[in-house]
């Protein structure tokens, strides 16, 4: 064993382009030596790190097992793929791409099915007239039986979906779907609605931990400096650098202008020449500006920050609390 981390991310598709974006903010490019065929790369930037490229449903597994360290996928796939799933694997992180929703969608001939008490009234009359139970067609086969039994409804069975699932109440297949969906427009097409009470799961990409697998100490720092990175790329995207200089100036300007604007003063009050830096979130910035200016300085300047490091490292801390370390 190298005690490498194994980072385990998709092959193909929009996610991989998510997750291929999502890296390479924070400095951190997702390298495939041979090309887009090599499922097999490196992390640019981080030693000790092999990125494997897997199928979304293959990466649950990997962390499941303890084959991968790291992964991002779905957490549909977690909950869907992975039994007992918080007691394998920690979703350290949602990475705000991949939305979509696991949800109970019926015809919409169904007029007076709008809840999940509905359906089950619905099942229970299609069990006692034809004495069969009603068929859902789904490929979230545990997420389906778990919520249904938090729901009551038993008069139901499972037809398990190899294909387009919003087809089979067309086809006749199947009476109801349980399905993923991101704005509902493939249910629409196929006269289906989503149940009112019926959304099983909101879902999206997640930084997902395996708890199995073997955190060897190049494994840990590997992902203490991956994390650190992350976090400096995210707490740059909730601010701007505002720069000013004062021919004078004490601290009660900068505690006014950090309360009423919701900045912080990174480096502490002004320089000995009047220079004051400040980091400001997008939404208070003309605010602040303006504030500055009637305060006495001349000019200010906003700029971008690609990355602001801290001491902190929250998601590493998070990782470790659940290792036990």
């Amino acid at each position: 064993m190298s005690g490498k981390l194994i980072l385990a991310v998709p092959s193909k598709g929009r996610l991989q382009d998510n997750v291929h974006a999502f890296f390479a903010r924070a400095g951190m490019p997702l390298m495939q030596a041979r090309g887009a065929r090599d499922y097999r790369g490196a992390l640019g930037g981080v030693d000790d790190v092999e990125v494997a490229y897997l199928s979304a449903s293959e990466i649950a597994a990997a962390l499941a097992s303890g084959a991968a360290h790291l992964g991002v996928t779905g957490e549909d796939l977690v909950r869907e793929n992975i039994l007992d799933a918080d007691a394998r694997v920690t979703l350290l992180e949602g990475l705000g791409f991949g939305h979509a929703n696991v949800v109970v969608a019926v015809p919409q001939a169904w007029i007076d099915v709008r809840t999940m008490d509905d359906l089950d009234d619905v099942a229970g009359h299609f069990h006692g007239r034809t004495g069969r139970r009603i068929r859902v067609a789904t490929k979230y086969v545990n997420l389906t039986r778990g919520f249904f039994a938090r729901h009551g409804i038993v008069d139901y069975r499972i037809v398990e979906s190899a294909g387009a699932t919003e087809g089979t109440p067309a086809a006749g297949t199947a009476e109801l779907i349980v399905d993923i969906t991101t704005t509902g427009a493939t249910l629409a097409a196929n006269a289906l609605k989503v149940v009112d009470d019926g959304v099983i799961l909101k879902s999206e990409a997640n930084l997902v931990a395996s708890l199995s697998a073997s955190w060897t100490a190049p494994a840990r720092n590997a992902a203490r400096v991956m994390f650190d990175r992350m976090a400096a790329e995210k707490r740059a995207r909730t601010m701007r650098e505002v720069r000013t200089r004062f021919a004078s100036c004490d601290a009660s300007l900068v505690d006014e202008a950090v309360a009423r604007f919701h900045c912080v003063a990174p480096f502490g009050g002004p320089t000995s020449s009047g220079m004051l830096t400040l980091h400001c979130p997008p939404g208070t910035l003309h605010g602040l500006a303006t504030y500055l200016r009637e305060k006495g300085a001349s000019m200010v300047t906003v700029g971008a920050i690609d990355y602001v490091f801290s001491t902190e490292n929250p998601l590493f801390a998070a990782l470790e609390a659940r290792l036990g370390a």
